[in-house]
């Protein structure tokens, strides 16, 4: 294919595994964009064949291809560096640090955090997760060094990176991630007559959960018509959490498994609070979702989140389950503290977008390229 210029279009492929994910809306809204403000580039998208009617490209120079190579695997190592080279990429972004070590033409790679060298407990079993924080941990000083470009989302991870890589730290770009439009919020019945506040997240510990439960239980006894609801997947560990509620006769909390942008928007609307108790995180796009709508923001005050969320939200020391009680009381009883939030969210939320993030994106790729 020939670009305006004349010149023959230079190939980019991008890894978009597990685009249809919470993380893939990171590599989903990117080649969205990347679909509307490019003709210059020949883009091929990676997605795995149970993802390749997911995302259906507007214009011919965006081409979607399907790889069954799993993250952390040989096929990966192997089948996906021998695919990558067939495709003759000029420029290979990969949106993780899992890629083919052997693959050593010109890439860029997005870190979104150093979770998995940080946390000491998750869903898997002890021996899993110190073989994964191994292979990730190597792999991150490897790509760190042969990359010829990092994207991080957010200033934190970009400074916890250099530090924990040692490399240059004009080698690393932010990009803020964005907000998509919900359109119309859908009803979710159950809760229409409920007084509640609402998380929305994965169940792995360092999510928090469990803390966030039993401050909402020391809420009920002065507010004994408040409900907690809990979004996300119903996995194994989300179960043992359900069943660690039942066994506690905890009152009150919801787990409505996975619910679509749509019936989430209807939710932040109408709760008292969304609440992000998180240990760590590299962005926390849901709490920007929420505010969008106008909930006001009860947030970790640890990693990125103050650089996110800014004066938008009212922080508290995660670890502590009486400072996040005291967080979510304040912005229950407290109606010029939820006035300022909700100021402060409208004037926070205009500072992201995906279509800035994506030009920004394409910048790093014609520098690398050697175009400007």
């Amino acid at each position: 294919m020939v670009a305006a210029s004349g010149e023959a279009m230079k190939t980019i492929v991008i890894d978009a595994r597990k685009i249809k994910s919470t993380t893939g809306r990171y590599v989903e809204e990117l080649v969205r964009q990347l679909d509307q403000i490019d003709r210059n580039h020949l883009y091929k998208i990676i997605v795995y064949p149970e993802e390749i009617d997911y995302y259906k490209p507007k214009h011919d120079n965006v081409q979607v291809i399907a790889a069954d190579f799993k993250h952390y695997t040989f096929g990966e190592q192997l089948g996906f560096n021998r695919l990558l080279r067939s495709l003759n990429a000029d420029l290979v972004h990969f949106y993780m640090p899992q890629q083919p070590l052997l693959y050593s033409r010109p890439a860029v790679t997005t870190v979104h955090d150093l979770n998995l060298v940080r946390i000491t407990s998750n869903d898997m079993s002890p021996l899993e997760l110190f073989v994964k924080r191994n292979i990730f941990t190597y792999f991150l000083h490897i790509v760190a060094r042969r990359t010829k470009h990092i994207i991080t989302p957010t200033k934190y991870t970009k400074d916890d990176l250099v530090q924990f890589a040692g490399i240059d730290p004009k080698k690393v770009t932010v990009t803020y991630e964005g907000l998509i439009d919900i359109g119309k919020p859908v009803a979710v019945p159950t809760f229409a007559n409920k007084k509640f506040i609402v998380h929305l997240g994965r169940a792995e510990p360092y999510k928090n959960n469990r803390r966030l439960i039993e401050a909402h239980q020391r809420l009920l006894t002065r507010h004994p018509d408040l409900h907690l609801v809990i979004i996300g997947p119903i996995d194994d560990l989300r179960k043992a959490d359900m069943q660690w509620v039942s066994d506690n006769t905890y009152k009150n909390i919801h787990f409505p498994g996975f619910l679509s942008d749509e019936q989430a928007a209807w939710l932040y609307q109408r709760c008292q609070a969304f609440v992000q108790p998180s240990l760590m995180e590299g962005f926390g796009l849901p709490v920007l979702e929420a505010m969008a709508q106008g909930a006001p923001i009860a947030s970790t005050n640890t990693t990125c989140s103050p650089e996110v969320y800014g004066d938008a939200a009212h922080y508290f020391d995660p670890y502590s389950t009486s400072e996040i009680e005291r967080a979510i009381n304040d912005i229950l009883t407290d109606a010029p503290l939820r006035k300022r939030l909700a100021a402060a969210s409208k004037k926070q939320v205009k500072k992201y977008s995906w279509r800035r993030m994506a030009e920004q994106t394409l910048a790093i790729y014609t520098r690398t390229l050697g175009e400007s």
